[in-house]
């Protein structure tokens, strides 16, 4: 989609015309439109899909380390924490999904040190995975491989086979694994996935 043309050659975040328009129109729909500026805020939490928290605030109640540009009349607020996250990314708008950011940044890696997978937990993890998750994953065609928990109570797998680079494996992860492991253990509060499913590979492992 076309892109419109930015005031600030440092914008930060480009916002197509689209977007913009959508903006706009929300923006115009507050009692203080004169005043207020979209605020873009990132939740990046290790390991996981980035959050966006879109809002409108009053400009001048932004922080001082806030960064404020504004594009075409539109006046947005990126918070000096989510800067090196949103950095270069798209804001974009469809009828079919609404808004939508494109983001070329990715989330911080997980910290894979430390990580136990030689005591009682680890063993009754390792017994769920090859008596029940992987079973049920071969039919198609995958697996996963268990490979160490954190203090925390988090279970860190990799997707191996058909789950390799699946759009689906993802899913799969968070909704079936999670749940059987999370339900049958005590001490497991959550999974996470080392694999990189953009390349059908595990960056961290070799």
């Amino acid at each position: 989609m076309s892109q419109l043309a930015p005031e600030n050659t440092d914008t930060i975040i480009e916002i197509t015309a689209e977007a913009h328009a959508q903006l706009v129109i929300l923006r115009d729909e507050e009692p203080e439109k004169e005043r207020i500026g979209l605020r873009l805020e990132v939740t990046a939490s290790s390991g996981e899909e980035f959050g966006y928290d879109l809002s409108f605030e009053i400009v001048t109640q932004a922080a001082f380390t806030d960064e404020i540009r504004t594009i075409n009349g539109l006046t947005v607020i990126i918070p000096m924490e989510s800067f090196e996250h949103i950095n270069g990314a798209t804001l974009d708008y469809s009828d079919r999904q609404g808004l939508i950011i494109r983001n070329p940044n990715k989330p911080p890696a997980v910290s894979i040190e430390g990580l136990v997978n030689d005591d009682e937990l680890s063993a009754s993890i390792e017994a769920i995975i090859s008596t029940e998750i992987n079973p049920s994953l071969a039919a198609h065609g995958g697996f996963v491989t268990f490979m160490g928990h954190n203090t925390e109570g988090i279970a860190f797998l990799t997707m191996g086979g058909g789950c390799h680079g699946c759009s689906m494996s993802k899913a799969t992860m968070l909704e079936g694994v999670q749940t059987t492991l999370v339900d049958q253990i005590p001490g497991v509060l959550k999974v996470l996935d080392l694999t990189d499913h953009a390349t059908g590979a595990t960056p961290f492992y070799s």
